[in-house]
């Protein structure tokens, strides 16, 4: 017994696709079921390969059935997960292959993102069993399977996992690695890294060791350097006797040659001082909802570019693999956050939600490790990090992450008070919210130089560590004008920003390595008396086109990238930039 059935694409999200009011805002299990034919070839030989299903993610509790066999349980969502379909598929060549999926999208304060299920009991206000879902982040709960759903096959024998860093100096780069292979005891690696032309630069053998590569060209960000992103191409080639078969598995991984370095005042990136001049994002669009969606993210690379920014924040969760596929090519420097976002009840600093949260930065880490984009982790946004039990909680899960990639630094985003964050000891770069003349002193535009030097001297000199100022920003209704100018008008929106810029300008020269405006575009929200069709915080509108402050940003940005670069000045009057 089904409830309806109806057609539903993947990757999307399932809310806004349809009519229906109550899948808009559902909360609870759905359904998805497609039948695929599977090549023949996949099915046959001794030994058969392996055939493999991924899911690039789905929200939030997965449960995956093949031919009515489970196959995979997963808890989260934004990273990907697979089961080895193998041994269900094999034995029915020619039959039709019935992938079964059931999503559950409800959050407990023990998930990641928290949230709670409250039921209203006044009979006299609300239907019997009527609930609602309670979530303390500010962006719509989308669901549904949001990235691709793919079927691969390897040999029986297969490279399971590649690590690499690398070190470097001006003449000599080392490019360390570590490859695991599963399904053999007797197997040989081969390594060759090639160089953008395809000419071979370094070879090695074995599961570990290094590759010395002369006179390397460095990934660099973009605007840092006249080539950006520059990618290696390491080919990594595993041999290994299975039975009387000699199996073959090829796999490919971009390498970026990049150093990370964090000091009391600065981050260094190849050992040059790095600012970060760029905006916080959100996997979000009309009707697909947080569904991947290949012209987007181009639209939004191409934005990111002429805006001159050069960096972001995955806020608030692990953006699809495909974004950071771009960003390791064109040189855009991530802050690859957790997501670990609404941490605000008691309830959600003990053990269970600790121990699946560890779990999540080990899922994070092994997708990302590689990504020379990738320079810093984020495990939290604005948690209640004032509340006691979250210093054992960030210490534990900072000391877990630096244990699983001890290459680069690890922050958590904070809107706490300097004087009470118990997780801030804990990080090596200090990230700071904040709203002054928003929800703070609303429309007193006056107070922000007072209020914000206040809050990054109070920080610096309790931590001495760098600051990110990793949101700030204001609400405009794109059209809507006023002078003097006043709260949600574009005017107010590009005042706010000019005010946070000039000190943003006195504490650059000291330890303020950076600055995210939020946000990149406006976004859905749930429904609310302060929110009119989502969050207007965007200097893009939802549909990706400019407000006011986006020239006011563009402005700055190129011209701290001419400052800073090496590269011949850009002139920015032009609309747009090639």
């Amino acid at each position: 017994q089904t409830g309806p059935v109806i057609d539903m694409p993947v990757p999307a999200s399932f809310n806004d696709i349809t009519q229906d009011p109550s899948l808009e805002n559902y909360i609870g299990w759905v359904w998805y079921e497609k039948e695929v034919l599977l090549p023949r070839r996949w099915l046959q030989g001794d030994p058969a390969p392996r055939v493999v299903l991924r899911f690039g993610s789905a929200h939030y509790y997965s449960i995956v059935w093949v031919n009515g066999v489970q196959v995979v349980e997963h808890e989260g969502g934004h990273l990907p997960f697979e089961a080895d379909i193998s041994s269900v598929v094999q034995g029915s060549p020619g039959a039709l292959c019935r992938i079964t999926v059931a999503l559950n999208n409800t959050l407990s304060p023990h998930t990641l993102p928290p949230g709670s299920i409250q039921y209203m009991a006044d009979r006299a206000r609300y239907p019997k069993n009527y609930f609602v879902q309670n979530i303390k982040f500010d962006f719509f709960n989308y669901a549904g399977i949001h990235r691709p759903v793919v079927l691969y096959t390897t040999p029986a024998a297969y490279i399971d996992d590649i690590t690499v860093t690398t070190t470097s100096s001006d003449t000599v780069a080392v490019v360390q690695y570590q490859v695991s292979v599963v399904g053999s005891t007797a197997s040989s690696l081969s390594l060759s890294l090639r160089d953008q032309e395809g000419k071979v630069v370094a070879a090695g053998d074995g599961a570990v060791g290094e590759l010395k590569v002369l006179n390397p060209n460095l990934w660099w960000p973009y605007l840092m350097h006249e080539n950006p992103g520059y990618l290696y191409s390491l080919e990594v080639k595993m041999q290994a006797q299975v039975g009387r078969e000699l199996l073959e598995d090829v796999y490919t991984l971009p390498v970026g040659i990049r150093t990370v370095h964090v000091t009391s005042t600065q981050f260094l990136i190849n050992g040059r001082p790095f600012y970060f001049h760029g905006v916080n994002k959100h996997e979000d669009a009309d009707i697909r909802g947080k569904g991947l969606d290949w012209p987007l993210i181009v639209k939004d690379f191409n934005l990111l570019r002429w805006l001159g920014a050069n960096s972001f924040r995955t806020s608030h969760y692990p953006y699809a693999e495909e974004v950071m596929d771009l960003c390791d090519a064109y040189g855009i420097v991530v802050i690859d956050e957790s997501p670990g976002v609404g941490i605000k009840l008691p309830e959600s600093f003990g053990n269970k939600s600790l121990q699946h949260h560890l779990a999540v930065m080990e899922e994070l880490v092994r997708r990302d490790k590689n990504r020379p984009s990738v320079v810093m982790w984020s495990v939290a946004n604005e948690p209640a990090s004032e509340l006691p039990p979250a210093a054992h909680y960030f210490k534990t899960v900072i000391a877990h992450t630096k244990a699983l990639d001890p290459s680069r630094p690890v922050t958590f985003v904070t809107d706490a008070n300097y004087a009470l964050d118990h997780g801030a000891p804990y990080v090596d770069v200090i990230c700071v919210n904040s709203y002054f003349s928003w929800y703070h002193d609303p429309g007193h535009l006056e107070v922000i130089p007072l209020q914000l030097t206040a809050q990054f001297e109070n920080w610096y000199k309790t931590y001495q560590k760098p600051i990110i100022q990793s949101e700030y920003g204001a609400d405009s209704v794109p059209g809507l004008h006023s002078d003097p100018p006043m709260m949600f008008t574009e005017e107010y929106q590009q005042a706010m920003l000019r005010e946070y810029h000039s000190v943003f300008d006195k504490k650059r020269k000291e330890y303020v390595i950076g600055e995210l405006i939020w946000n990149f575009a406006d976004f859905m929200t749930n429904q609310g008396t302060t929110r009119v069709l989502g969050n207007k915080k965007g200097i893009f509108t939802r549909q990706r086109q400019p407000k006011a402050a986006a020239f006011v940003l563009r402005d700055r940005y190129w011209k701290i990238a001419n400052e800073s670069s090496c590269l011949p000045p850009v002139i920015t009057s032009h609309s747009l930039f090639l």
